[in-house]
């Protein structure tokens, strides 16, 4: 790995921006890579747009937000839409299956993520840590441990054994993909 961007989108309630800040500090305080992060959400509304941007490097980051995304989660059809254009040649895609009507892409990853983190939490709101499992059985971008240790610390108080089920629940659905 040299530079991989990643964005995370959606809308608002989805968890985006907190999946971004752990996958943020999973990658640059555990597992000491350099990580620019940025966030774009409207504040007090769910169901607005939101999305988290990440670039993961190995040297210091000269440009601090995506151009061209190496992976994309979209969970949301109109972020699905606004950013595909967004995507590098051999990107990876993540969506919600449930949720999203994708056109195919070689390395497209559609599973029924909402539904996996109504399974395991009981909760819509977890799906981002559902996505984050997926992310992490990836095995590219941040280390499992590291995302572990970083749910634990940026979960809010009293969720995150929730949002840890979520993430189990996320990278087991991979594995059966």
């Amino acid at each position: 790995m040299s530079k991989i961007e990643i964005r995370l989108a959606g809308v608002g309630g989805q968890g985006l921006i907190l999946a971004g800040l752990i996958l943020a500090e999973a990658s640059a305080i555990f597992d000491n890579k350099f990580v620019s992060q940025t966030q774009s959400y409207a504040p007090l509304a769910r169901g607005a747009p939101s999305k988290s941007e990440l670039i993961i490097s190995d040297r210091e980051i000269d440009y601090p937000e995506v151009e061209k995304a190496d992976l994309f989660l979209a969970l949301s059809q109109d972020a699905y839409d606004k950013y595909i254009n967004d995507l590098k040649e051999n990107g990876i895609v993540i969506i919600d299956k449930d949720l999203l009507a994708s056109k195919h892409f070689s390395s497209l990853i559609a599973l029924p993520l909402t539904e996996i983190a109504m399974k395991s939490t009981g909760k819509s709101f977890s799906v981002s840590m559902a996505a984050l499992g997926v992310i992490a059985a990836l095995g590219k971008f941040s280390s499992y441990e590291s995302l572990i240790k970083s749910i634990k610390k940026n979960a809010p108080k009293g969720t995150e054994e929730l949002n840890l089920k979520a993430f189990e629940a996320g990278f087991s659905a991979f594995g059966k993909h």
